[in-house]
């Protein structure tokens, strides 16, 4: 019963890591299915906090600039005392944006925003989600993976991708153990409320002794406000808009805020935990599926989507002819940063929000993530970023006078070659020529960078840097190492050409 049902990639869970896997699938070329267990999407705000790391991966994908247009990056938190009187207090402290990096401060976004946004992106590549097709078996052999629905249909794929969320029923099914721990001393309620009583321009915290407190943040675009609160030992944990007044009513004071409806309402309880591999055979784990984090500090989303763009166009270039064991570097390289931030999530739940140190706030932000000594980095001999570092961008202009960033020119199912006046190579992937077709003309590129004259500079299609050379056989070297030779032509996309600015 494969039918219309078959396809290249399934990717299975239809959330913020499934719809960015997908999109980069499709912008490649690739065939690609998303099927949910769910009957509809997700209609919460859940993970609503996008750090700029994340807003470059999307950029890449072209939704950056509608997920700004509906969000907001400046909102000052409102630090409620005991005695009535308050602090405001900057969550994104010192943290604004720069040439080399546009997107410099988290963007608050109720995360079902988000997915509207992929969705409609996947969209336009010719893809539906299909809704309520929950996995119940899962087959691979050596051509491909069948998945069986609980419609009694199946689906034959090369690959599939379990992006189903931390209950992860793909996860269960190849037999992975999910490692850590779960707390049911910690818990939260947390949900979207429409209230009265609070302006919309803060995001009011309320923090007290004993688990006491409440947080609500207004959601932009909305009518909404997201409700978190810790819950005491011994206390209900009903998710029900009249628990939620209570709470509201024992922090606050009874009569100050009134709740008037929620649209969505959910229990939390501190689960830190994740998988001890990302792949098993053909099938892959991404997003909560292979980590979940603590709230604190805007980790889980962000993390998943990175996960996706990480893998999907290793799964591409594999699909085209590179070799299999390209596929291997994405567990080599995500896992440690999936562990590194479960360690800053937990530090993050234990602290006031706005109270941590700088050196948390710029972990948070994942402008720091690296694949640095991974299996697709090289050690070079560089000042600036070496490879598996992020690809920082810069401001320059074309040669007409038009401005241009180079994140405009990384867009795009592509690798990109930065040129700093090599005297000639003929590596026939997009490459942007600085000083001729980019112009440099505040330095930006060059100090972002730390680039010699003639120096080389690859990119990959994921926004980190590859490797970077005077020798233009290097990097032919690497390219073909890393299977690039079999994409160069790939990708359905306009912005796979040659990047002349």
């Amino acid at each position: 019963m494969l039918g219309s049902m078959s396809g290249q990639v399934l990717v299975i869970g239809a959330g913020p890591t499934g719809l960015t896997a997908a999109c980069v699938l499709s912008s490649w070329g690739i065939h690609v299915r998303v099927v949910d267990a769910a009957e509809a999407p997700f209609a919460g705000s859940r993970g609503k906090g996008m750090q700029p790391r994340t807003l470059e991966i999307l950029d890449n994908l072209g939704v950056s600039g509608r997920l700004i247009a509906t969000g907001r990056s400046r909102l000052l938190a409102r630090h409620y005392h005991p005695d009535g009187s308050f602090q405001l207090v900057d969550l994104n402290e010192g943290a604004e944006p720069g040439p080399d990096s546009p997107y410099g401060r988290s963007l608050i976004i109720p995360q079902w925003r988000t997915e509207q946004v992929l969705r409609e992106r996947l969209a336009s590549h010719g893809v539906e989600v299909e809704w309520g097709r929950g996995v119940t078996e899962l087959e691979q052999d050596q051509a491909g993976v069948v998945a069986r629905f609980a419609d009694g249909t199946e689906a034959r794929a090369d690959y599939a991708i379990g992006c189903d969320g931390g209950s992860s029923t793909v996860r269960r099914l190849l037999g992975v153990p999910f490692l850590g721990e779960t707390t049911e001393s910690v818990r939260m309620l947390v949900g979207d409320v429409e209230l009265e009583g609070l302006d919309r321009d803060h995001w009011h915290i309320w923090l007290g002794e004993n688990f006491r407190g409440v947080a609500l943040c207004p959601l932009p675009a909305t009518d909404t406000f997201q409700f978190q609160a810790p819950l005491p030992p011994g206390q209900p944990d009903e998710p029900s808009l009249a628990n939620c007044q209570r709470i509201v009513d024992d922090v606050i004071g009874p009569g100050r805020v009134r709740l008037r409806r929620a649209t969505w309402l959910s229990k939390w309880r501190l689960n830190v935990r994740m998988v001890d591999r990302y792949r098993v055979g053909r099938v892959f784990l991404a997003g909560d599926a292979a980590h979940v984090h603590s709230p604190a500090g805007g980790q889980g989303l962000n993390t998943g989507v990175q996960d996706a763009a990480n893998l999907g166009w290793k799964l591409a270039h594999v699909l085209a002819g590179a070799p299999e064991s390209l596929l291997d570097t994405y567990q080599a390289e995500r896992l440690p940063v999936a562990a590194g931030v479960l360690g800053l999530s937990n530090r993050l739940m234990d602290k006031v929000p706005g109270a941590r140190p700088a050196a948390d706030r710029t972990e948070a932000l994942q402008l720091g993530v690296s694949y640095r000594g991974g299996p697709l980095a090289p050690p070079v001999d560089a000042d600036g970023p070496n490879p598996g570092d992020r690809a920082p961008d810069a401001l320059c202009r074309t040669a007409t006078g038009e401005p241009v960033r180079l994140f405009e020119l990384f867009r795009g199912p592509h690798w990109t070659l930065l040129d700093f006046g090599h005297p000639e190579h003929t590596l026939g992937i997009p490459t942007a020529y600085i000083g001729r077709d980019v112009i440099d003309h505040e330095g930006h590129a060059r100090r972002a960078y730390a680039a010699r004259d003639g120096e080389l500079v690859l990119v990959r299609p994921d926004g980190y840097i590859g490797t970077r050379s005077l020798d233009a056989a290097e990097i032919a070297g690497y390219l073909g190492a890393a299977g690039a030779g079999v994409v160069n032509s790939a990708g359905t996309d306009s912005d796979q050409r040659r990047v002349r600015a």
